[in-house]
């Protein structure tokens, strides 16, 4: 238990420093670019933005030994963090102290997720059968990912870019839902996991997500669009956590209250360092603002 926090904790501290890197990157693209494939052609020039990939797909392979050694359920939490991280790094950027609203959002966070652990007690699961029912949640994941970008195409560009984010965020919560899956075949063998579906639908899902990502870092500073992000894949892998792989959670009164409660405060919390002028320093004198 010490080791998967710990790994996923370092894994979340990549991650949000990876997205720093990449919102920085991705802010100065013009807002044309927004679910282009060539807004992704454009960002793999620049040695800023392939930092901030590299630095997340190092916490993604960090993500991966958690999920090897628990749950989604139970990693996804640690992983929601990463927004704390990425303030911290800020911080020390900026060589400015972080004020009370962001060691409130901290608390708020941190506490969520002790809460939610201590309380759900998140724990078992295994891998359905490559047709079984169960990953038709895949199926609704998606829908919900093609409702939000459909709605945000039709919306002013901050709300497009935390419906883009939030788009994003569905899918990281899918993506490390396969890597769950894929690693649990992968203990059956490898042609167990070469004649399964997942590993093939993980890199589509990954890009795909890594696209949606940057349109809304390119739409918007980071006090926008990451915290939808942030909120959305946690929960969407609890669930997926639990609809596909059966984890068991404590669904008595005591646990349910405390695990409803933590989620509670780390989405909160998840808002509260989101309204971070930390977050907003990264839309100061940007090419092209008027228009944003």
């Amino acid at each position: 238990m010490i080791l998967t926090v710990l790994l996923g904790l370092m894994a979340a501290a990549l991650i949000g420093v990876g997205f720093m890197a990449q919102q920085h990157a991705a802010y100065t693209e013009p807002l044309g670019e927004i679910l282009q494939v060539r807004l992704l052609l454009h960002l793999m020039r620049k040695r800023l933005w392939l930092f901030g990939i590299g630095t997340m797909a190092g916490g993604q392979v960090l993500g991966a030994l958690a999920l090897q050694r628990a749950g989604v359920a139970q990693v996804e939490p640690l992983l929601a963090t990463n927004l704390i991280f990425a303030l911290a790094v800020s911080a020390v950027v900026y060589q400015e102290w972080l004020g009370r609203a962001e060691w409130l959002g901290a608390v708020l966070v941190s506490g969520g997720v002790a809460a939610f652990l201590a309380s759900a007690r998140p724990h078992g699961g295994r891998v359905p059968p490559p047709l079984s029912m169960t990953w038709i949640a895949v199926v609704a994941v998606l829908a919900v990912t093609a409702g939000l970008v459909v709605v945000a195409l039709h919306t002013g560009i901050k709300t497009r870019a935390m419906l883009l984010a939030a788009a994003a965020g569905v899918l990281y919560g899918l993506q490390d839902a396969l890597t769950r899956g894929s690693l649990l075949t992968l203990e059956h063998g490898v042609q167990a996991l070469a004649a399964s579906w997942p590993p093939y639908a993980l890199p589509v899902v990954a890009v795909v997500g890594i696209l949606l990502n940057q349109s809304a870092f390119d739409a918007a500073p980071l006090r926008i669009s990451l915290p939808a992000a942030t909120a959305a894949e946690p929960i969407t892998g609890i669930v997926l956590g639990v609809a596909i792989f059966r984890e068991h959670l404590r669904v008595d009164v005591h646990a349910l209250a405390g695990a409803v409660g933590g989620l509670v405060a780390l989405v909160a919390g998840i808002v509260i360092l989101g309204r971070s002028p930390f977050l907003a320093k990264s839309d100061s004198g940007r090419p092209g603002e008027e228009g944003r």
